[in-house]
């Protein structure tokens, strides 16, 4: 078996399991310089990454290899400065970005990446699949993309991970861009990015010269906005350059993991103004959503796959757009390697992880610490006794997940809640789930904490 064609399987098998950063930070420019017998030898480009796959990751990289080639046995690890597969690289039948010039092209797995503006060319309106849990979000980006500071401003669209918010975000990029014969100046934007961009200014006295910059975008775009909560001066600066942007009427797009009023540690005047123009949230795709998500990216690509196989992914991928992409991968990695589709039985053995997630690792520590950050509240916080609605709705979450993740008797849940009653466990779980059949903000909230919580390595 070709050794590169065996790492590129390998990686979206080890893909599908760590979290997206772990992946990048790890896996990114590592590459197999030697397949013998039932023997494999990883590179990697420095110490650090070489002793780390050796110490945490060992286990995970042999079952993925032995899911390929049940014949590996043992795996070495080696430091390269040359590494001749690196996932940024792999190849692609999907064209690039053809109005981008070559000049200004960086390449994302396969996709070119516009240098001026961020924008990814994977993402455009003609490949995101529209269903009814995303279409009331689709049509605002698309009147957006009409009127540019017009209506809808700022636009404001939540969601939970892996469900469409980026793609929707440079959508509006990419067509703004195009249709303004790329006169425009788009900029996209992770909050993060912007924090990082922030501080560098304030340090190098620069700032003066940042907010300018900004303030001459046309389009603003900037994804997960959440993560501004709690930086002071990220925030104020974000204010001003806002209120100028507003002022002259060019458009704003934030995108975030929850509605405004759920962002704690946000000043109440950037909230405003968050508020002020178009909300609007996508939610988990339907089954028929699924089936058109997996049948668009198999004819964008050029690959063929029977019914069966497409509904049992997307029976098996439920939690969000990402994981069904990672579950057809992992389909996909497996004809290619062994040159076959496969059987149904085999299809269940490559889907065992998706369809039965494992959660006899995850701790109740883990599922209040996460519960805590989204809310943005410490443990000690939550368990005073105090019956606010800040504390009592967070406490009645976790409680809830501490039921239906971990499976957790009342009593032991109300011991792990400082020695709360079983009955008040009860109430709560019970309330929690009453609410989530009205309540959408709260399903959200639910739907993404539990991603979260899902992913605990």
């Amino acid at each position: 078996m070709d050794a590169q064609k065996l790492w590129q399987a390998t990686l979206s098998e080890i893909e599908l399991i760590l979290s997206k950063a772990s992946f990048n930070t790890w896996f990114k420019t590592t590459c197999i310089t030697k397949h013998e017998g039932h023997s494999v030898t990883v590179g990697c480009t420095n110490n650090f990454t070489k002793e780390w796959l050796e110490n945490k990751y060992h286990k995970i990289v042999l079952k993925a290899l032995r899911t390929l080639d049940p014949n590996i046995k043992f795996v070495e690890y080696i430091i390269t400065t040359n590494p001749s597969l690196k996932p940024s690289q792999k190849k692609s039948s999907a064209p690039l970005f053809e109005t981008i010039p070559v000049e200004n092209q960086l390449e994302l797995g396969g996709y070119a990446v516009d240098r001026d503006t961020g924008l990814n060319a994977r993402y455009t309106f003609e490949s995101f699949v529209v269903g009814s849990h995303n279409e009331l979000a689709h049509a605002a980006a698309l009147a957006v993309t009409e009127k540019p500071g017009a209506q809808y401003n700022p636009l404001f669209i939540y969601g939970g991970v892996g469900l469409g918010k980026t793609h929707l975000l440079q959508a509006i990029g990419h067509t703004v861009y195009e249709n303004s014969k790329k006169k425009k100046k788009i900029t996209y934007i992770t909050s993060q990015k912007f924090t990082e961009d922030i501080v560098t200014a304030i340090r190098r006295e620069t700032i003066d010269d940042l907010k300018k910059g900004f303030r001459a975008t046309d389009i603003l775009l900037i994804d997960d906005i959440q993560f501004i909560a709690g930086k002071d001066k990220t925030q104020e600066e974000l204010f001003h350059i806002f209120n100028t942007l507003y002022q002259n009427n060019k458009q704003i797009v934030f995108t975030s993991d929850r509605p405004p009023k759920a962002i704690s540690s946000i000043e109440d005047r950037l909230r405003s103004r968050f508020e002020g123009g178009m909300i609007v949230d996508i939610g988990i795709p339907d089954y028929e959503t699924r089936i058109a998500i997996i049948k668009t990216k198999l004819q964008h690509i050029g690959v063929s796959l029977n019914d069966e196989i497409v509904g049992r992914i997307a029976t098996n991928a439920q939690r969000n757009i990402r994981e069904l992409e990672g579950t057809l991968n992992r389909i996909l990695a497996y004809v290619k390697v062994r040159q076959t589709t496969p059987t149904a039985k085999e299809i269940d053995q490559l889907l065992e992880d998706i369809a039965r997630p494992h959660t006899k690792h995850i701790t109740p520590k883990q599922v209040m610490k996460i519960v805590g950050d989204f809310y943005d509240l410490d443990e000690a916080h939550m368990m005073k006794k105090s019956r606010s609605k800040e504390l009592v709705k967070p406490r009645q979450i976790i409680m809830y997940f501490l039921r239906d993740i971990l499976k957790m008797s009342y009593p032991n849940i109300g011991e792990k809640m400082g020695g709360k009653d079983h009955t008040t466990v009860i109430h709560a779980c019970e309330k929690i789930e009453r609410e989530l059949s009205y309540n959408t903000t709260l399903s959200q909230e639910i739907a993404t904490i539990k991603e979260r919580i899902l992913r605990v390595d």
